[in-house]
């Protein structure tokens, strides 16, 4: 039989299925040549780069981002983190306060009431991370391993050596007020003491540190003086604690006009930055709330507190009072701030690109 009789099954199957694959081949031409058109109509191959011609495909660069998305996840941090930087900083500079102020000889209420401070916040902190964190179980894996180069790895272990460490010098130091011969009780107090100064000062400056080691841009641009203003920040509300708890010392004035001024200097810095990624921290609600951040710890307890020296004994009080509620206030904002400032940068693919296009 002739295999191209057009009576022969074999001829009619092979045409029949010849004519759905011209039929299919040409249909998904005609649907490749509509996307092209509808690319066109909506401009999404204008933007330059490596690509197949007629494409419709948009393309990653520092103008249009990582082709339309956030190229980062946007922080998921709940209202638990920025409450914990908020006070492990206040804690940990308290615990810096008291040893100081052990060595100066100073008045022994001013060292219990900043041991107990720091004691307060050593045991607030780790259950507002936890709490973050969803169960105990996930903070107690970060502590299987140390490292060196992990700084939440680091920080997890300053927290828990400064939790024990404030905890009980505020004991050992309040029972040994007590006894006529504290004999090692002593020693026990000004060891620990010790270890919590020395770790207080990591707890207030390693948060800065933590978010500063991140790709998130605002936060990676700042890395070098994000540690330094949340110690500043901790130190001057350490100071404002300790004088709403009746201690009008001239050292602590000092110390929280020096954090003041610190503060006054970030904010003019910020206030000088015009680039993109620095774009969160002036804009928005992220940029209202760093800059009343600024003015509540910055400028306005600052110049209470210069008020306050050439006052009168009553109204200088009152202006420091003034100082340390202004300073408390606009330390929990500038964290609240910063990790507002942080979630707007994740969300701009442009800055991303911006700040990392060589891992692109």
């Amino acid at each position: 039989m002739n295999p191209t009789d057009p009576k022969d099954p074999k001829s009619n199957g092979q045409s029949s299925r010849a004519s759905i694959t011209t039929a299919m081949r040409r249909a998904s031409e005609a649907r490749l040549e509509q996307l092209r058109r509808e690319g066109e109509m909506l401009h999404l191959t204008r933007a330059t780069g490596v690509r197949p011609e007629g494409a419709p495909f948009r393309t990653a660069s520092p103008e249009t981002g990582y082709y339309g998305l956030p190229a980062l996840k946007v922080p998921q941090w709940t209202f638990e983190v920025p409450i914990y930087f908020f006070v492990g900083g206040a804690a940990g500079a308290a615990s810096v306060i008291a040893k100081a102020a052990e060595l100066a000889g100073a008045d022994q209420k001013l060292i219990n009431d900043a041991r107990w401070i720091a004691a307060i916040g050593g045991v607030i902190s780790p259950a507002l991370l936890i709490s973050d964190l969803g169960m105990p179980s996930r903070f107690l894996n970060m502590l299987r391993v140390f490292k060196v180069q992990s700084p939440m790895s680091v920080g997890s272990w300053t927290l828990v050596i400064f939790s024990s460490s404030s905890a009980m010098a505020a004991f050992a130091g309040a029972l040994q007020n007590r006894l006529e011969n504290p004999g090692i009780l002593r020693a026990v107090t000004n060891a620990m003491s010790g270890f919590a100064a020395l770790s207080g000062l990591g707890l207030s400056t390693y948060t800065g540190v933590l978010i500063g080691a991140t790709a998130n841009p605002v936060w990676s641009e700042h890395v070098q003086t994000l540690p330094i203003h949340f110690a500043a920040s901790g130190m001057g509300t350490a100071v404002s604690l300790l004088e709403l708890r009746g201690h009008d010392h001239a050292a602590l004035n000092l110390i929280g006009m020096g954090a003041a001024a610190l503060e006054t200097a970030f904010g003019i810095r910020i206030e000088l930055q015009n680039t993109r990624v620095s774009r969160p921290l002036k804009t928005g609600t992220s940029g209202k709330l760093m800059r009343a951040a600024g003015l509540l710890s910055g400028p306005v307890p600052l110049a209470l507190r210069l008020l306050a020296g050439w006052s009168r004994s009553s109204r200088a009080k009152r202006m420091r009072r003034a100082a340390a509620l202004a300073t408390i206030a606009g330390s929990f904002l500038t964290r609240q701030a910063w990790i507002s400032a942080g979630k707007a940068s994740a969300a701009d693919p442009s800055a991303t690109l911006q700040t990392f296009p060589q891992h692109l």
